[in-house]
């Protein structure tokens, strides 16, 4: 058994109490990693604002980074000092994990958002309290992953920076490479610039996309956009948005990371005949035209294992610079960086443990 800190949801759309809590393992598939910093993603706010009594309080979390402390007997890989990334969680035993598609996992759902092992299981059921969301329920002192959501670390980039590498860039940045298969030349337009939508545009000026149309509210969002590799710039309240994307050119792919129905029921009406459009916050996709293709994407399509290191390599060579987005908490903090997350102050908040 361990002793930890970890921030618990007891109340819905409530603030999170930092507690004392006990954590049984690691078992002989698991590896105990001591966290230095976890980022905030929206589907944590999302859990948050949705969460109900019946679920019992629960422990969230889903882009962790640390270092490993123990290794169960049957894992391979990794040791004890490790720095690694966390990502989503996979079963490695279905087809989809069988053919290196682990964002397709049969048990994905289970395995990210049961909030158990899939034995069912609870490594912190000596204290009444749920974890294992995304296989690492990261707002923690201490998390329980196994080699199959373990990433190893950048040693030459501090490690609080690569913990949001594990879910919302992973997700924004994936979507043009792999779900879109964005080709240079493409028009692509992006609804939400948030850390996801950010990424997007980012990986959307590498993959030499044009023009890169972003949508925001946020003045200073969009500001960023810009200097991030946007285009054009256009705000979603606009009346006649659908008009002015119309007059930069029909798009050959859209990103859609808001959840926003009146901005989604758009998406087929900008879209050439053979485009492609990629929903992200888990949104009806609505409908599209004949030979029109709406996707909806998890994880942009992404094996962190490969990923990961990737937008790390974008990251050296000055095409992916994320670092801009993030802005740094202390863990006892935490309550303040969800609220502005929520407002929009800040893009992408990361707790320092």
């Amino acid at each position: 058994m361990h002793t930890i800190r970890a921030a618990v949801l007891r109340r819905q759309g409530g603030s999170l109490n930092i507690e004392t809590l006990t954590m049984e393992g690691p078992r002989d598939d698991e590896v105990l990693v001591r966290l230095v910093a976890s980022g905030i993603c929206h589907t944590d706010i999302d859990l948050i604002d949705g969460w109900s009594g019946d679920d019992g309080p629960v422990v969230l979390g889903h882009e962790g980074a640390g270092v490993v402390e123990e290794v169960g007997r049957e894992v391979g890989g990794f040791k004890p000092g490790d720095p690694v990334v966390l990502s989503y969680q996979s079963c490695g035993q279905c087809r989809p994990c069988g053919e290196g598609r682990p964002f397709d996992c049969a048990r994905f759902w289970d395995l990210n958002f049961g909030f158990r092992r899939l034995d069912g299981s609870n490594a912190l059921r000596e204290s009444g309290v749920s974890g294992h969301f995304f296989g690492q329920s990261s707002f923690a002192s201490h998390a329980l992953a196994t080699s199959r959501n373990l990433v190893p670390a950048a040693d030459d980039l501090p490690l609080a920076l690569q913990a949001p590498l594990g879910c919302g860039l992973q997700t924004g940045a994936g979507t043009i490479f792999h779900s879109l298969a964005v080709a240079a030349g493409e028009a692509v337009g992006i609804f939400g610039t948030g850390a996801v939508g950010l990424a997007a545009v980012m990986a959307a000026r590498i993959a030499g996309a044009a023009p890169i149309i972003a949508v925001d509210r946020l003045p200073a969002r969009l500001a960023l956009a810009l200097e991030l590799g946007a285009t054009h710039v256009l705000d979603s309240r606009d009346n006649d948005l659908a008009r002015r994307i119309a007059a930069v050119g029909r798009l050959d792919c859209l990103v859609e990371t808001t959840g926003d129905g009146e901005l989604g029921r758009l998406v087929g009406t900008l879209l050439q005949p053979k485009g492609r459009a990629a929903f992200l916050a888990g949104g009806g996709l609505g409908s599209g035209k004949k030979g029109q293709q709406f996707l909806s994407v998890i994880q942009g399509d992404s094996v962190p294992q490969r990923f990961i290191p990737e937008m790390i390599g974008h990251y050296r060579a000055g095409r992916f610079p994320f670092d801009r987005l993030v802005k740094f908490y202390d863990f006892r903090v935490i309550n303040q960086a969800i609220a502005d997350v929520r407002s929009g102050k800040t893009i992408k908040a990361v707790l320092r443990m």
